[in-house]
C-alpha cells in the first residue's frame, strides 16, 4: 500500500494482498467497510441487515489464522455481502418481503459456505426486491435501492443492493443471483463488472434446484480481475446438484483466465428480442454501437447476427417459467395480502397453472435454447444490450400499484437478459460507456456455455483499452 491510500479505493485483490502483507488487519478492512456503511447507507438503501458483531468476530479468527500461518485462503480477511435471497444460517434472511421478516435459517447456502471459505467475511445482508422478482430492488424494510451515480434513479435488480454497495465504495465486491438480469442489470446501472455464470457453475445448494433452471449466483466486483477471484471462490458443484459446468483445467482458475491473451474473436451483434416492438433509446444505444466500434478496433470480427433466431413461443414460455418460483416460498393464506402487488400478480399467474402448462413451458424453453445454441454456435461471443434505457426514476414501475403493468414495464425495460438464463449461457455486463448526464450503461458478452474464460478475458482486454475502475459516484470520498 502507498502512503495515503483509502482502505476503499483497493480492489478485492489488493485488500487480500495487503493483509497477507501485513499492512492492513482484517478486523480494519471491516471496521472501514463498516463505517462507510453507517455513513453512506441509508441515502442509498444497499443493506438490509449488517452484522458487525458477527463480521468482526470472523475478523478476529481471519488474524488467529494469519498468525498460525501455513496456507491461507485467497481471499483472507475481504468484506463482502450477502443477498438477502440466500440462507445464512443465525441471520436473517427475508426474501425481501415481510411475509419473512422474521426468518432466521437454520443454514447456509452453498455459495455462502464457499466464499467463508476463501477467507472473505460478510458484513450483511444486501437489499433485495421480494422473491427477486423485479429487476428492479424496492421492498418494506429500507425503500428503494438507490444508484450512487444519481439518487433519483433506481439501482435496478434484483442485485441492486449488492451493486449499490460495491458502486458506492462500501464493500470492493459482493455476491449476488440472476436468474432474468439480476446481475447484469445492476451491474450497467452502477458502473461495474458483473457475471452471470453458465448454468452449473456454481452450486444452488441446498435449497436451489433445477426447477426453471434460470438462477445463479455470481459476482459484481469494480473490476475484472476482482469478479474472476470471487467466481473462483464461489464455482463448483455440491454432491446432488442436477447440473454442474466442468470446472477450469488443473493448475488453471477463472483470475488466470484475466491475464490470458484473447486472440482474435468472431462476434455476433444481436438485436433481437422476444418482446416485440423493442426499440433502444439513443443514448442505449450509442452505447452499443460504442463497444462494437470498440471491439472491431482491438481486432476481432464483428458482424450481425441473423434475425429470427427468437419465436412468439419463447416470451410466453418464459413467463410462465419466470412465476413459478414464487409458488414455492411457504406463504400463509392469511399473510398473501402483505405481498407486493406485482408478487401477488406473478405468484397468482404461477399457482393458476396447471401441470401440464408448467411442463409445456419447461419444454418449450429448453427446445428454444438448443436451437438458438445450434444457431449461433460459430460465434464466440455475442455483443447485445444489457437494458433498452437508461436507469430509470424512483417508482417508474409500480408507482400506479397495478403488478400486471409493473412486470410489462420490467420486459420491456429488460428486454435482452432473460434470454441467456434459458440458454444457460455465461453473460457479462462490462461497464464501457457514460451518458452525457454521467449514468452508466453496460454493454453485454454472451460466451458459449461454459466458457467463462474467453468472456473474462476479452473483459480484461476491454478494461485495459478503456478503463472504468477509477469512475466513482459523488461521495465516494
Amino acid at each position: 500500500m502507498t502512503p495515503g491510500t483509502r482502505l476503499h479505493d483497493l480492489t478485492a485483490l489488493e485488500q487480500a494482498a495487503a493483509v497477507r502483507a501485513g499492512e492492513v488487519s482484517p478486523t480494519q478492512l471491516v471496521e472501514h467497510a463498516l463505517r462507510r456503511i453507517e455513513a453512506l447507507d441509508a441515502g442509498l438503501g444497499a443493506f438490509l441487515t449488517v452484522t458487525p458483531d458477527r463480521a468482526l468476530a470472523a475478523a478476529r479468527r481471519a488474524e488467529q489464522r494469519l498468525r498460525r500461518g501455513g496456507e491461507l485462503p485467497p481471499l483472507l480477511g475481504v468484506p463482502t455481502a450477502i443477498k438477502d435471497l440466500n440462507n445464512t444460517a443465525g441471520v436473517r434472511t427475508t426474501f425481501g418481503s415481510a411475509v419473512f421478516a422474521d426468518n432466521v435459517p437454520t443454514v447456509d447456502d452453498a455459495v455462502v459456505t464457499k466464499l467463508a471459505a476463501a477467507g472473505t467475511i460478510s458484513v450483511g445482508k444486501s437489499s433485495t426486491p421480494e422473491f427477486g422478482y423485479p429487476c428492479y430492488t424496492d421492498n418494506a424494510f429500507v425503500g428503494p435501492a438507490r444508484c450512487p451515480w444519481d439518487r433519483t434513479r433506481l439501482a435496478g435488480g434484483s442485485s441492486g443492493g449488492a451493486a449499490v454497495a460495491v458502486a458506492a465504495g462500501m464493500l470492493p465486491f459482493a455476491q449476488g443471483s440472476d436468474g432474468g438480469g439480476s446481475i447484469r442489470i445492476p451491474a450497467s446501472i452502477n458502473g461495474l463488472y458483473g457475471i452471470k455464470p453458465s448454468r452449473g457453475r456454481v452450486s444452488n445448494a441446498p435449497f436451489g434446484g433445477d426447477v426453471t433452471g434460470l438462477g445463479t449466483n455470481g459476482p459484481l466486483a469494480r473490476t475484472v480481475r476482482d469478479a474472476a477471484a470471487m467466481l473462483d471462490a464461489m464455482a463448483g458443484p455440491v454432491p446432488g446438484d442436477p447440473t454442474w459446468a466442468p470446472p477450469p483445467p488443473p493448475g488453471e482458475t477463472f483470475l488466470g483466465y484475466a491475464d490470458r491473451p484473447v486472440g482474435r474473436l468472431r462476434i455476433g451483434r444481436h438485436l433481437e428480442s422476444p418482446i416485440p416492438d423493442v426499440s433502444l433509446e439513443p443514448e442505449v444505444r450509442a452505447a452499443f454501437e460504442d463497444a462494437s466500434a470498440l471491439l472491431e478496433s482491438l481486432g476481432h470480427e464483428v458482424e450481425d447476427v441473423p434475425p429470427g433466431l427468437l419465436g412468439p413461443d419463447v416470451l410466453t414460455a418464459f413467463e410462465q417459467a419466470w412465476t413459478l418460483s414464487g409458488t414455492l416460498l411457504p406463504v400463509p393464506p392469511d399473510q398473501v395480502a402483505r405481498l407486493r402487488p406485482l408478487t401477488r400478480e406473478l405468484r397468482g399467474r404461477g399457482l393458476a397453472l396447471s401441470a401440464q402448462a408448467a411442463m409445456q413451458a419447461l419444454t418449450a424453453l429448453r427446445l428454444f435454447a438448443r436451437r438458438f445454441l445450434t444457431a449461433t454456435h460459430s460465434y464466440d461471443v455475442l455483443l447485445a444490450p444489457v437494458t433498452t434505457m437508461t436507469p430509470r426514476p424512483l417508482g417508474w414501475f409500480d408507482a400506479d400499484g397495478d403488478g400486471a403493468a409493473d412486470f410489462e414495464r420490467q420486459e420491456r425495460y429488460a428486454a435482452f437478459t432473460a434470454v441467456f438464463n434459458v440458454t444457460g449461457q455465461p453473460a457479462v455486463s462490462v461497464p464501457l460507456s457514460w451518458t452525457a448526464d454521467g449514468l452508466p450503461v453496460g454493454t453485454m458478452l454472451v460466451g458459449r456455455p461454459a466458457d467463462e474464460a474467453t468472456l473474462i478475458a476479452l473483459s480484461a482486454q476491454l478494461e485495459e483499452a478503456r478503463p472504468w475502475a477509477h469512475r466513482h459516484p459523488a461521495g465516494w470520498d
